[in-house]
Parts: structure tokens; sequence; C-alpha cells
């Protein structure tokens, strides 16, 4: 007998069971029997169930639906859910305030609150008391800001759902804004921006210059992480104007999905309306809410840097950053689900993966760009869409000697667009699109934002059933005419690091500009 055999007979010594497993008695026509001795798990064939088990539930074949039902209060609160299978839900209060509502505030404030969400109130002392309370709800709980949106969420046991939405209420409606806990977030910020600097990953700051060369001073070209300088002057009062212009009901949305709606609208109508009449800062007090609409201005940014490159843990090379865009649409035009057809078509991302180089991808610029040029480290296309407004741009990197190519490939990939697409290649950008859309609805908090930012925006909320069948017409005609749209606005140019090589604006415009996309010729007597 092996040695792992005895292991095993050791710790069965003393068990009637075993001793008789041991000398053999146990055979196929005695396991009957002696079934008495046995335990019910070892008599029970795989096709029965175990009489001591709990009856299984099973979700009801068809239960699911893309039903979105959509409630308004009294005071002009919207609840809205979605129906979903399981023991576990998301809920969350969505507000229509964002960095872009910053205009009369010092930069920074609404991602000041984000750091401030969940964080002490008048029911709660400190924020771990309020994780605590989330602990025992069986849940987890987060709060972000965008150019346009603040969301505070958790996931939690259904069950529990009330004692969430009182939560909510106090936390949203009622923070106390502690100085302890003000410089908290204050010295989490200087962290973060510290950090933004020092990284190589050239993505958050290149989208906020390109964001701000296309909305010159407006909106959402108003900066998402601030100035290390106008920190200094967010404060109690400044947080509890912002709050009290813009945390409204009529400019909230109680989003829930896996809830049954009509708890929902009681609950919310028993603590979130309730408390929203009288929160504790706004009581008196300015009120300066601002409900610009995003002008697109198009022009040029640009940040002359030098990335620490000791800091990444892979060797990195020298590099620098460049993004081109031009005017886009917002996301309730009739041309938004070709724009995004079209960033599915264009795609990109970086010339080395873990999976190998280009590793089966077959987007443009994956194969005029990447595969093509060696000295191309990155090449991807970004559709960014608003309610009111938005961009199209395409962001490239390269070593800073050879920045000027590296526009002069991407205006070229623009101009390419107007000659359209072949069949196999629109087929398979549509698809991928759908199936990326599908696959990101199989997660409960993806729903909840989707549903949740649709209702906020536009007071509806298109099936993805719908959207996909909307991706399905878009045709060939469709890239051409949205394509000849982009080359006929002004363009947005943002540069990040060693500059010298980059083109002018006006060199871009003229290259947009021409059938072949090809930068002006610029003759000097030394490289650079």
């Amino acid at each position: 007998m092996s040695k792992s055999i005895k292991t095993v007979f050791s710790h069965l010594k003393g068990n009637r069971f075993s001793q008789k497993v041991k000398r053999g008695i146990f055979t196929s026509s005695k396991l009957n029997q002696d079934s008495t001795d046995l335990p019910e798990e070892l008599t029970t064939p795989l096709s029965q169930a175990l009489k001591s088990a709990p009856a299984p539930i099973y979700a009801p074949t068809g239960s699911e639906t893309f039903q979105t039902i959509t409630t308004k209060l009294s005071d002009g609160l919207t609840v809205t859910s979605q129906p979903k299978f399981g023991t576990f839900c998301t809920v969350g209060i969505l507000v229509n305030a964002g960095s872009r509502h910053e205009v009369d505030y010092p930069s920074g404030t609404s991602h000041f609150l984000e750091r401030l969400g969940f964080s002490a109130s008048s029911l709660y002392k400190t924020r771990d008391d309020i994780m605590q309370a989330v602990e025992s709800l069986g849940g987890i709980c987060d709060c972000q800001s965008s150019r346009d949106t603040t969301i505070y969420a958790a996931s939690i046991d259904r069950n529990k759902l009330e004692k969430l939405i009182e939560l909510f209420a106090d936390v949203v409606f009622q923070p106390t804004l502690p100085d302890t806990e003000i410089q908290l977030a204050h010295n989490s910020i200087l962290y973060e921006l510290e950090m933004l600097n020092k990284k190589p990953d050239p993505d958050p700051m290149m989208t906020e210059l390109i964001h701000e060369a296309a909305f010159r001073g407006n909106t959402v070209g108003l900066p998402r992480f601030p100035p290390e300088e106008t920190l200094a002057d967010i404060n109690v009062d400044v947080l509890k104007t912002f709050l009290r212009s813009y945390y409204q009901p009529q400019r909230m949305v109680v989003a829930g999905v896996g809830v049954d709606h009509d708890e929902l609208s009681k609950m919310c109508e028993k603590y979130i309306s309730a408390s929203a009449k009288s929160p504790s800062w706004s009581l008196d007090g300015p009120v300066l809410q601002d409900n610009s609409v995003a002008q697109y201005t198009g022009g040029e940014v640009r940040v002359e840097k030098s990335f620490d490159l000791s800091l990444s843990v892979v060797p990195m090379p020298e590099l620098a950053h460049v993004s081109v865009g031009l005017e886009g649409v917002n996301f309730t035009h009739a041309d938004f689900v070709p724009y995004a057809v079209l960033n599915m078509l264009m795609g990109g991302g970086g010339s080395f993966s873990a999976g190998g180089p280009g590793k089966g991808m077959f987007s443009r610029l994956y194969l005029n760009v990447l595969n093509r040029h060696h000295w191309m480290y990155a090449a991807t296309a970004y559709h960014h869409s608003y309610e009111d407004g938005g961009f199209f741009c395409i962001q490239g990197s390269s070593h800073p000697s050879q920045l000027r190519d590296c526009v002069h490939v991407i205006t070229q990939e623009f101009v390419r667009l107007t000659q359209g697409t072949n069949e196999v290649e629109l087929k398979r950008a549509k698809k991928q699109l759908q199936s990326m859309l599908m696959m990101n609805l199989e997660a409960r908090p993806i729903i909840f934002e989707d549903v949740g930012r649709q209702i906020l925006a536009t007071g509806v909320r298109k099936s993805p059933l719908e959207l996909c069948d909307m991706i399905e017409r878009v045709s060939n005609e469709d890239i051409i005419r949205i394509a000849g749209n982009l080359l006929s606005g002004k363009a947005a140019l943002a540069g990040l690091g060693d500059l010298r090589n980059m083109p002018s604006l006006d060199d871009v415009q003229s290259a947009l500009a021409s059938t072949d996309g090809k930068l002006p010729r610029k003759f000097r007597l030394f490289r650079s």
C-alpha cells in the first residue's frame, strides 16, 4: 500500500465505515444491504437530488428583459430601474454635476467632492463608520466624478435595500464636511497630481489636453484634474455652494439594477425626496449654477515635458505624444452610432502587447500604421461624446525626432476615410462593436451606469437590442458622409513631451484639407 493511501486511512481510524472499507467488506452487492450505515451523500445516485438539500432556485425562462421602468417623483427626482436575476443589486444616485460646471468655482471642486464621497455625515461620524455600515449590508460602494456626471453607487444584498437608501440620503444630502476629511482629500489629490506628472503613461494627460484644445475655456474643455494652485481655494463654503447649486432633485436620477421598481420608488419618496427638500447646506447662501452649452472651438495646446522613465518597471523609450481631433456629434445625434462604428473601424493601441505584436488585430490603425511604421509606438482612435457636443481624435506616440512624421501618418488616415471602406472591414467593425456592447452589459454595475446615464441625459433608454439594430444599419455611405463632415471642420491639436518637431496647427489644417492628407513640405538646413 502506498504511503499516501496509508495516510488517508490513518485519519479514518475509529470510523466504522472506514474499517469496513479497509477490510473490503463493501462491494457493489453489499452496498445496499449496509446503506443504513452510510451517509445520504454516498447512497444517493447523482441523477437524484439529496433529500436534505434545499430546493434549488432557477431563473425563470425569459424573466430578464431590457425593459427599463422610470418614475418621476413630485419634487422632480427621477427613479429608474432594470430587472436583473440574482440575490445582489446595484443602486446609486447620478447627479448632473461635474468639472464642466465649475465656471464659477475653483477648478477641481467636483473632483474634491468625489474624494469626499461617503465621508462623514449627520448619522455617520467618520468614513470608517460608513464603510462598516455598507459592509454590514454585504456590499461595496464607490463615488466617481467625470466631466458631466457624479455617481454614488453601491452593490449590496437586495434584501437590505432600504438601509442603503437611508444611507444614501444621509451621505449625499447631509455631509458634514469636517476639516479633517477636507485636508485628507486635499492631500490625496496632491498625491494624485504628483503621480500623474511622474508616470510615463500619457493617456490621462493627453485626454485632458485634447479636451482643452477642442473646447477652449468652456464646459467639457475645463480641466478634470485641478492645478495644484487652485486646491487651496477650495474650502467648506465653496463645497457647500456647489452642493446647494447642483445637488437638486431635478438634476438627479436614482437608478437600480436587480430591484423592484415600486419598492425603490417608495423608499426614494420616504428618504431621498424628503431629505432633498432641506439638506443642512441649503438653508442659506448663494446659488451659482452654470448651464452653458458646449462650444467646439478647435485650437492648439502644447505642454513641453520631460518624462521620468526611471519610475517605469518596464524599460520605456523616450516618447512624444500628439493627438489630432475634429468636431463630432453629441450622443443624441442621429450620427452617434455611425461615429461609434467608425471608432471601432479605426481601433488602434500599442505596438506591442503580452500576446506579441499585432496579435490578430485588423483595425486600420494596426494594419495601416503600427504594422507599417516600426517607429510608431502607439496609435489609437477615440470618440468623446457628450449631451451637447463631441469630437473624434487619433492619438499617436513616437520618438520626438519623428513627431512630425507621426502627425503626417495620422492626417493621412483621416483623409483616407473619405474613400470609404470595404464590406469585410465594415462588417468586422460592426460585429466587434455589437459583441463589445452585449458582453459589457452582462455586468450589473455596467448596466446600472448605462441605465442611469441615459435616463439622466435623455429621459429614455435605448435598449441594447435597439442599439445593435442601429449598428447593423450603418453603411459605407454613412462612413463616407461623416468623414466628410469631420474634415470640413476646424482641427484641435494637442502635444505632450519634447515638441520641437511637432507641426503647427495651420500645417495640420492644410493636410486635412488636402486630397492626400500630407503635411506641407518644410525645408530646413539642419535637422534637429
